[in-house]
């Protein structure tokens, strides 16, 4: 480990920023998308793949990694950066998320979280200090503290006791955290859709302390208007010396417009998942493989990309992996779609570096509306 967490703002553009997240494993460039290796990988995706296309910084999870292969195994073996070949910066999600995906298999209390493994019916015990702890098992460069994300949409008594909790956790969250160099814990905005919640959070989070501020409860049924809405109520209230994290988000409009709110991380499954399932992105939009008019198109799915994937593959030979149901599509499908989502974060890095943003988002915003959905 090398050297204090911190981070250095170079440039503005309106509210969006762009600079460096000094980390023990390397610097994350920002704004910056971070490839969800929930279970310590990258799905379909070799990690020097993973690497050479920009990425600076992955996602794990606690809670999938806590039941298999376990926090302490991984630690035994040298941690996660060398479990996984990974040796830059790496994010954890606490576990929060699944609170509320896995709501069927929990119970939930002051204390924490009570699971029922969707692995194995085994029940786990997740508390604020635990997942701390597998976190600093894991040798997470970045940490998230514990919450309770609820979905929406939610009565206000629920987002509000949530939120509540969500505050009482994040102080014991931070009173667990053992500082290291070079490593953080960030704490996590939550409310729901509802800005006098939202602002109690911020500042009671601010209040504690965080080397970092995460925006979570997000992109989980609302419009992309409510989420644009709380990112203009929430934003403003977070230290301009402390990287913003939008949680969960998203789609490449999303990602744009929380780039020009202020917001500097951002994490989704969406361009891995999407691959898995014979759905491209690209800069004309999104391409939906399975689609028969694929089947005899010689063309590639974007002549000028930088990724080879998309340049050198017909449409033609892509459909028929996706159909046939062939790993390669997936693999080369995933690779073209985390290609476009990290050129589209260098693009928005030198757009706001030189104070051309709005240029940016509507030359970008004009090239999907050729999209190819059908």
């Amino acid at each position: 480990m090398k050297g204090p967490f911190s981070f250095q703002l170079s440039a503005t553009d309106g509210a969006a920023r762009t600079g460096r997240i000094a980390t023990g494993r390397g610097e994350i460039r920002t704004p910056a998308f971070m490839p969800v290796g929930t279970a310590a990988t990258v799905k379909a995706m070799y990690p020097g793949q993973v690497r050479e296309l920009g990425a600076d910084v992955v996602l794990g999870n606690v809670y999938h990694l806590m039941l298999r292969p376990g926090a302490e195994r991984i630690a035994a073996l040298g941690g996660l950066h060398r479990f996984m070949n990974w040796p830059h910066p790496i994010l954890t999600d606490s576990g929060g998320f699944q609170v509320m995906s896995l709501a069927k298999l929990r119970r939930i209390d002051e204390h924490g979280v009570t699971f029922q493994s969707h692995l194995d019916g085994s029940r786990h015990e997740l508390t604020p200090e635990r997942s701390v702890e597998i976190q600093a098992l894991l040798g997470s460069d970045i940490q998230m503290q514990l919450d309770e994300c609820v979905r929406m949409p939610c009565t206000p008594e629920e987002a509000e006791r949530a939120m509540r909790l969500s505050l009482r956790w994040a102080e014991r969250s931070k009173a667990a955290f053992s500082p290291v160099p070079g490593r953080a814990l960030f704490g996590i905005v939550q409310g729901a859709d509802v800005p006098d919640l939202r602002r109690a959070s911020a500042r009671g989070l601010v209040d504690m302390g965080f080397d970092g501020y995460a925006v979570g409860g997000l992109a989980v049924g609302e419009p992309q208007e409510v989420m644009m809405a709380m990112l203009d109520v929430v934003v403003p209230l977070l230290p301009a010396d402390r990287p913003r994290y939008l949680m969960g988000v998203g789609t490449p409009d999303d990602i744009i417009g929380a780039v020009s709110r202020g917001i500097d991380m951002f994490d989704c499954v969406m361009p891995t998942r999407a691959g898995r399932h014979g759905l491209a992105y690209t800069r004309h939009g999104k391409v939906n493989l399975k689609n028969a008019r694929h089947a005899d198109d010689a063309r590639p799915l974007d002549e000028t990309s930088s990724c080879e994937a998309a340049r050198i593959y017909s449409r033609a030979y892509l459909h028929h992996l996706v159909k046939a149901g062939e790993i390669l599509g997936m693999m080369l499908l995933t690779w073209v779609n985390l290609a476009y989502y990290q050129e589209l974060m260098a693009g928005l890095r030198g757009a706001v570096a030189e104070g051309r943003l709005d240029a940016f988002m509507a030359q970008t915003r004009l090239g999907w509306s050729k999209a190819d959905e059908s």
